[in-house]
């Protein structure tokens, strides 16, 4: 390192350290001013640099919220950062809700209490691993509706949100007393689209409620800010650890070198899905990454700090193809889900000592000690089926067209004679068990990409019942538009006499179940006190309940392992989904929805369990996989032989961070993508690839929504470096090949159809050297 660079950052270190100590902590009532300078934040007119931890409000059960808040705090934050989460607001349209759990202005008035600022980001789009990114579902119900655009019902609705909103948290702005320092414009609009009219449209809607005084600013990648960036909003980049920092920033120096530096979403870990290893990121990576941006002034926001729970039915998906989010949003943070310092919380603590001029604050003792529950078996049962609330008869409905967020439809019509095997196709959203008369043929699952079933032969008056449970929607990219239910038709086709015969029933009934505890209470309930009480051998679907005793009330990890799939309530509570796949097996229980004494709880289970027990243990099981088979893609029947196969494009990648982009010559035809990588640019073994992309006859990108992973020769699976992460809309996620494993690596991709193709886009990982960078290649198509 040069030495005026040295002193450069010396300088800048004590410049900072030399700003006032008042300016690190959130005054009460005292109006103040927080704007952007030369290559700084100034807050009150002096220099500051943000140091954010993010939290999620509804993650967090509100007896715990200034617990978690001091956790920050002793971290050596000075700000939180939090989203509004639209559609936990406005459940039903025109029903807003800011009371109790949803009280965020109670969130930010404790927020300043224990001297911290506070950054709002009002969406209407949040993503976050939530529920449709934070959008209801209701909007859905207008099927034409264009969802984060200029739409006019979407507007209207955005509007009067966004003023709900501001009638909440206007008043304690910086401006007015209060702790809020900074709205942010959308999220991360660039990996949606090109649309700086709607954006600043939403710029406008914003300044209009928070006035012109407060801070506005908008976040994306690096790739992609340039998009949406809008001349009078700060920019700032989001990335994860181990990212090439200086790399990041590079361009927004170039277009704005006097602005101040924010990286507004510093990813500390990752989400978790359903059917894939729990994710971790090295705190070695965070800490050093969090340490260069603040040698460097750069301020931050860190994502997650405490993540907390997705409870109830809110975590979300993501796309391509459908992938749903566990309950946990442990995100592998520095304050564990249940709030506890994790050891990247003390590595994290350590180093930003260095960068505090008085000594942190001590670190808060957890408001619940951890109890463990005897294992207790839950003895009542209530049949799914005594559920059924509203029916309707008709052609198909889905889920919006029933007027219903979230739950099952169980979707029956009566089948002709069909003599022979059929094949039932239908587009299910999102997980389907198919039954004949009552005796179950199999499932439909939408995580799986399954679209078909073979049914045996039938006669005619039969009845088909298909039910469908959704999950989830989708929380990134223009897969959230996500309907839920069978979407279009259901056809049965058989080969009859040598003839393919289709068959699409016309007219269904649809009973409908919701997902609330007062429809489990009231189902149980009903047969309670009868002789129905237990599940028989042709139905263990449906709702159990049971109770455990406590002597001492504190935060617990129910086990449901031995549970099938569905949902929990514990003393009223929404706790979460389960599914016995994994890797999470646990629930986290709050110790403040607990109670001496007698507590109930009760299971929805759409498949049934293996066992009706459950016990409450002091750890939680977040990386526990029980699958029907590997999630790998390495079946060698899948294995395309290329041997006298014709690339369409073959050469040398170059080396380093960033996008490149391969031409070919001319326009290509294929539904199958195999890359070959003969060596690479360190000339080891390990290859890695963040983003692939494919350019259509117009130039254009390529959607990947119908691309399905088909064939890899080598997957690090318990890093989560799977075959599926080079299409999956993140580029701080990356396919990697195991240590040892024989070159050339190959990776197939199904397109979903034949395409059009004339380029090759890549993205190499985006830390400093892009390790496992390819460099020799064979690109082909067929």
């Amino acid at each position: 390192m040069k030495l005026r660079k040295v002193i450069s950052i010396l300088s800048l270190a004590a410049m900072l350290l030399a700003v006032p100590a008042v300016a690190d902590a959130a005054p009460k009532g005292k109006p103040g001013t927080f704007t952007t300078g030369k290559g700084t934040f100034l807050l009150n007119g002096q220099p500051f640099i943000v140091k954010a931890a993010e939290v999620h409000y509804p993650r967090i059960p509100r007896p715990y919220w200034e617990h978690r808040i001091k956790m920050c705090k002793a971290l050596g934050m000075n700000a939180v950062c939090i989203y509004i989460f639209w559609n936990i607001h406005e459940q039903r349209e025109g029903q807003f809700d800011f009371t109790g759990q949803n009280d965020v202005a109670e969130f930010c008035r404790l927020a300043q209490k224990n001297g911290m600022y506070v950054i709002v980001r009002p969406g209407p789009y949040v993503c976050a691993e939530w529920e449709m990114g934070g959008l209801p579902w209701w909007l859905l119900k207008k099927k034409d509706i264009r969802l984060r655009e200029r739409d006019p019902y979407f507007m209207e609705r955005v509007k009067i949100f966004e003023e709900k909103v501001g009638e909440q948290l206007a008043p304690l702005t910086i401006q007015r007393g209060g702790p809020i320092i900074m709205v942010q414009v959308e999220n991360e609009y660039g990996s949606y689209g090109e649309d700086k009219p709607y954006v600043s449209e939403i710029r406008d809607c914003l300044r209009g409620i928070y006035g012109k005084e407060l801070a506005l600013f908008q976040c994306d990648w690096a790739s992609n800010f340039e998009r949406n960036g809008l001349d009078d909003l700060t920019w700032t980049m989001n990335f994860g650890t181990g990212a090439n920092i200086d790399q990041q920033f590079r361009r927004l120096g170039e277009l704005r070198p006097d602005a101040p530096k924010m990286c507004s979403e510093f990813w500390s870990g990752w989400f978790d899905k359903w059917g894939a290893r729990h994710e971790t990121r090295p705190a070695k990576d965070m800490v050093e990454g969090m340490d260069e941006m603040l040698s460097k002034g750069i301020s931050f926001s860190l994502y997650m700090t405490h993540g907390g729970t997705s409870f109830g039915h809110w975590a979300g998906a993501n796309s391509p193809g459908f992938a749903p989010d566990v309950t946990s949003y442990d995100y592998d943070a520095p304050i564990n889900e249940y709030g506890q310092a994790t050891p990247k919380f003390w590595e994290l603590r350590k180093m930003m000592e260095k960068y505090s001029d008085k000594k942190l604050p001590n670190v808060p003792k957890a408001p619940m000690p951890i109890i463990t529950v005897p294992k207790f078996e839950l003895k009542t049962f209530s049949d799914l089926w005594f559920a059924i609330g509203k029916e309707e008869k008709g052609t198909l409905k889905t889920f919006e067209e029933m007027d219903m967020g979230w739950g099952m439809i169980l979707y029956t019509t009566t089948l002709p004679e069909i003599p022979v095997q059929s094949v039932l196709t239908a587009e299910i959203h999102d997980f389907g068990q198919v039954f004949i008369n009552g005796d179950y043929i199999g499932k439909i699952d939408r995580v799986k990409n399954e679209k078909s079933i073979t049914l045996p032969p039938v006669k005619k008056g039969q009845k088909l019942n298909i039910l469908v449970e959704g999950m989830g929607r989708i929380n990134f990219g223009r897969a959230i538009k996500d309907y839920k239910g069978i979407i279009g038709d259901v056809t049965l086709t058989a080969d009859v006499d040598n003839n393919e015969v289709t068959w699409k029933p016309q007219l269904w009934w649809h009973l409908a179940i919701d997902d609330s505890y007062e429809t489990a209470v009231k189902t149980i309930k009903m047969v309670e006190n009868s002789n129905m009480n237990r599940p028989t051998e042709k139905s263990k679907s449906g709702y159990y309940r049971g109770y455990f005793n406590l002597s001492k009330v504190g935060d617990t990890f129910l086990n449901f392992e031995t549970w099938g799939k569905g949902q929990v309530w514990v003393n009223g509570h929404a706790m979460g989904r389960i599914w016995s796949i994994g890797p999470q097996q646990t629930l986290y229980i709050p110790g403040c929805w607990l109670k001496k004494g007698r507590n109930e709880i009760i299971v929805l289970d759409v498949v049934g369990p293996k066992q009706t027990v459950v016990w409450g243990q002091d750890k939680p099981e977040l990386n526990k996989l029980q699958l029907e088979k590997s999630n790998k893609h390495n079946n060698i029947g899948d294995k395309p032989d290329l041997n006298s196969a014709t690339p369409v494009v073959a050469g040398a990648f170059k080396g380093g961070n960033g996008w490149q982009t391969i031409k070919f010559d001319g326009q290509k035809k294929g539904r199958y993508l195999a890359i070959e990588v003969a060596s690479n640019q360190d000339g080891k073994d390990v290859t890695a690839i963040a983003e692939l992309y494919l350019q259509g006859a117009d130039g254009k990108r390529l959607s990947r929504e119908p691309w399905v992973a088909k064939y890899a020769d080598s997957e690090e699976e318990n890093g989560n470096h799977t075959l599926d992460k080079v299409y999956d809309l993140q580029e701080s996620t990356y396919w990697q090949t195991v240590r040892g494993a024989s070159m050339p690596h190959l990776l197939v991709i199904d397109l979903g159809s034949e395409q059009t193709v004339t380029a090759l886009e890549y993205l190499p990982r985006a830390e400093e050297g892009a390790p496992g960078s390819a460099k020799n290649f064979r690109v082909f198509l067929y």
